[in-house]
């Protein structure tokens, strides 16, 4: 347990403590001022706190207070006009309300003082979903304000049942965290797991939710897959809550993570339910084939000219031929080179400027992949099958499924030199294995598919009309 200072009735020891705590730190501001004949001391840092508030709303009333009315109780309750105002008796509290946007007001002769929470840093204002984009449906996404974001979660589900329990994580950030959930509905057994987590969580830094997802996940699960949703889309997260999920919001970062999460939770998309259930069960269904086309495509192509040309129809194997007489290198090396280029291009377009990125990752594809066939690198074909293997990649909704399925890519392309089909086969099966052992917080990953469950196949891999599955949703559990 840490060593609390208290504070001392000298407001010059306090001052003098309080700054060699902070170590003189140039944006830490100590504004001396008189309230009611006594010295007293204004504590803040600049940039984080409301400096019009402060003028109008502490400093103000303060200069206006006279000695006879001078109390604690009396300021915080009659003078003050603000909210948010609080006693504090030790320096580490109130140095960490300081540091959060706060301010601490010392009076000479009394060993207390108040905090008042006035933060007033700049803050993004809201704008549309970068990584989750949608045609039809809201327009709108998370900041990296704790509280925006959970009104506006709050603002689409207007239930007394939704509840709020606030965490302080990361010794040395001491991020805000807020946990989500809906009472009745999620697990209470899950709530407290998940709140326990984070509190004891030892970590010195939070800074985005992966810093939580990695203590969270048990240490037995070693996977590329993600075991948590997330999402800057306000919707989303609000039908996850209605559903029983958990929301984990950490300020500082747009993105809230969900659990727990299964497998079919990565392929669908908000805007499956602002389109009419027949086309979004179309689409979900050439998700699922962009997914296979992803993983597979290039696997397929090195096994069949490789190992089982007698499976390949007797016109195209001698298109094939043709195509791939004078290239150097096996179907192997062909793949490996092609995807690699593409992966490169792909990371320089996303960390280019967004003026010249997309053009330069789309330009760089043609001019290589037109170079690489002329110079007998590389057959046609084989351009062919990395384009489609790249464009079926983006239909993927979640950016973090996506990655894993890119990374297998290549695992199957190495098993598909090696043995052919039956490589392949053997490595669906282990990666189906490998899916079917893992759990979010206790709910298998492969669920409601694996362990089949009729009564949630309504939103699993097809979406069914609404009024098959509201009264599931929004049924109380015992």
């Amino acid at each position: 347990m840490k060593l609390q200072h208290e504070f001392s009735k000298q407001i010059y020891q306090n001052i003098e403590l309080i700054c060699d705590f902070m170590g003189n730190s140039s944006d830490f501001v100590v504004r001396e001022i008189t309230v009611g004949s006594c010295h007293a001391a204004l504590f803040y840092l600049d940039g984080m706190t409301d400096m019009q508030k402060i003028q109008d709303n502490v400093i103000r009333p303060l200069q206006e207070t006279s000695a006879e009315e001078l109390s604690l109780s009396f300021l915080k309750d009659s003078v003050l006009d603000v909210g948010g105002v609080s006693f504090s008796d030790n320096i580490e509290d109130a140095l960490e309300q300081i540091l959060s946007g706060g301010l601490l007001l010392l009076i000479d002769g009394m060993g207390e003082g108040l905090v008042v929470s006035l933060p007033g840093w700049e803050e993004r204002s809201i704008t549309e979903s970068k990584t989750q984009p949608v045609i039809r449906g809201p327009q709108e996404s998370f900041t990296e304000n704790l509280r925006t974001n959970t009104t506006m979660v709050r603002r689409r589900v207007k239930d007394t049942r939704v509840r709020l329990t606030n965490v302080k994580v990361g010794e040395k950030t001491k991020t805000d965290i807020s946990v989500m959930y809906m009472h009745g509905v999620a697990d209470d057994e899950l709530v407290r797991n998940v709140i326990s987590r984070l509190k004891n969580m030892k970590v010195d830094r939070v800074l985005e939710g992966e810093y939580l997802e990695e203590c969270l996940v048990e240490k037995k699960q070693m996977t590329i897959f993600p075991i948590f949703y997330n999402s800057d889309r306000p919707d989303s997260i609000a039908a996850g809550v209605m559903e029983g999920k958990i929301a984990i919001f950490i300020d500082g970062t747009p993105f809230v993570i969900l659990a727990p999460a299964v497998f079919v939770d990565f392929i669908q998309s908000a805007e499956d339910y602002y389109q009419s259930f027949i086309y979004s069960s179309i689409i979900r269904v050439l998700r699922y084939i962009s997914l296979a086309i992803c993983l597979l495509a290039p696997a397929i192509y090195v096994a069949l000219t490789t190992f089982h040309q007698d499976m390949i129809p007797t016109v195209l194997l001698l298109s094939l031929s043709a195509q791939r007489e004078g290239v150097p290198f096996p179907a192997f090396v062909e793949a490996m080179i092609m995807e690699i280029i593409f992966e490169i291009l792909r990371e320089a377009g996303l960390r280019m400027p967004r003026t010249v990125g997309q053009a330069v990752s789309i330009v760089g594809s043609i001019v290589i992949g037109q170079a690489a066939v002329e110079a007998n690198i590389v057959s046609p074909v084989m351009v062919i099958v990395v384009a489609i293997t790249a464009i079926s990649s983006f239909v993927i909704p979640s950016y973090t499924m996506a990655i894993p399925i890119r990374i297998l890519r290549f695992a199957f392309i190495g098993m598909a030199a090696m043995f052919g089909v039956y490589g392949l086969t053997v490595g669906m099966l282990i990666l189906l294995v490998h899916l079917n052992s893992l759990h979010s917080f206790g709910v298998p990953y492969m669920s409601p598919v694996a362990n089949f469950q009729s009564s949630k196949q309504s939103d699993a891999v097809l979406r069914f009309p609404f009024k098959n599955k509201a009264n599931h949703h929004n049924k109380p559990r015992e």
